[in-house]
């Protein structure tokens, strides 16, 4: 399995990263934490060397103890943190109604850096993100604050999650930025608009929800439940009835290509993404093993430029119901 670069760095890893997030949040009640550890260190012995969390991914356990993202994925790969890449990022906490409050002032980014060491166990982060874009802080403020980082080698690099062509381009003539971190799947292709933006300026693709909560894996059914209080899922709008009927036509069209392949419905719509650019890195995850693995095998799947312009093709006469937007290509 050939590695890829991340964007303009001197870092490389393999073609699929691991999400943590939903270890400890957003996917229903938080896994006991030392089988937190034990998975993220299995994955590390399967071959993942590139890990996702936040300082925001924290959860409450079923014990009224708070699972602290960051602290578990360091303690899973302290003693291998040469061999590894991992991201976090800063800058959003959630209010009550769980929606997002952005703070990416100066101060806040640097309180936040020593956080995240901290809770990490390391000297520095390899890739560091502006989770969301901050109205009251323009880019060249937040570049300016990471460029010092990266100076002190608190960082590595940087990058901006959820970032549109003009705020990237702003921050990136202050400081080189490394990657950007957004939604992408078959289901949401609204962001395909920054592919010649990354091409220019050689910044990587991390693709989170490539398979769109889950759903392309095609486990999941307009009856399956989900914990409203726990499991962002349960206001997702693919897992409504009537966004599961509009996704209905994907997944008997992915089956029938991953039957094709001799591959699971998920690999295919991994490596739809991974053969369609070599700067794209999705970031699935996964709490079940078996799960983690298949993710991780679909960086060996070639799918021809013939192949991904068909499957483009189809999706460009689909339309969708999913949480981030209304997809809808003319």
């Amino acid at each position: 399995m050939e590695k890829r670069r991340l964007g303009n760095s001197e870092l490389y890893v393999n073609p699929v990263g691991l999400g943590c997030m939903g270890f400890s949040h957003a996917y229903g009640e938080p896994m006991e934490k030392n089988e937190v550890i034990k998975t993220i260190r299995e994955a590390y012995e399967m071959g993942y060397d590139f890990f996702d969390t936040a300082e925001a991914y924290v959860g409450i356990c079923p014990d009224g103890s708070l699972s602290c993202n960051e602290e578990l994925v360091g303690k899973a790969l302290g003693d291998v943190r040469d061999k590894v890449v991992i991201a976090t990022k800063m800058g959003v906490s959630h209010n009550e109604d769980l929606s997002l409050r952005t703070d990416s002032r100066p101060q806040t980014i640097r309180k936040s850096v020593e956080e995240s060491l901290k809770k990490l166990g390391t000297d520095y982060i390899d890739l560091y993100y502006q989770h969301r874009i901050d109205p009251e802080v323009e880019p060249e403020t937040v570049a300016e604050t990471m460029a010092e980082l990266i100076k002190e080698g608190k960082i590595r690099c940087w990058g901006i999650s959820e970032v549109t062509e003009e705020y990237l381009r702003r921050a990136n003539a202050v400081c080189p930025v490394t990657a950007i971190q957004n939604r992408y799947s078959m289901m949401a292709r609204w962001h395909e608009s920054l592919f010649p933006v990354c091409e220019e300026l050689q910044i990587a693709f991390v693709a989170f929800s490539p398979m769109a909560n889950g759903f392309l894996t095609g486990k999941y059914t307009p009856d399956t439940k989900f914990d409203k209080n726990t499991d962002f899922r349960a206001g997702m709008p693919q897992y409504t009835k009537g966004g599961y009927k509009k996704g209905k036509e994907l997944l008997s069209f992915l089956n029938k290509l991953a039957e094709e392949k001799n591959v699971s419905q998920g690999q295919l719509s991994l490596a739809w993404m991974l053969n369609k650019k070599p700067y794209i890195l999705p970031i699935p995850g996964s709490r079940k093993l078996d799960r983690l693995k298949e993710n991780f095998r679909a960086g060996e799947i070639i799918l021809t430029k013939e192949e991904i312009s068909a499957i483009d093709q189809r999706l460009d006469k689909m339309e969708f119901q999913v949480f981030g937007g209304h997809q809808r290509k003319e």
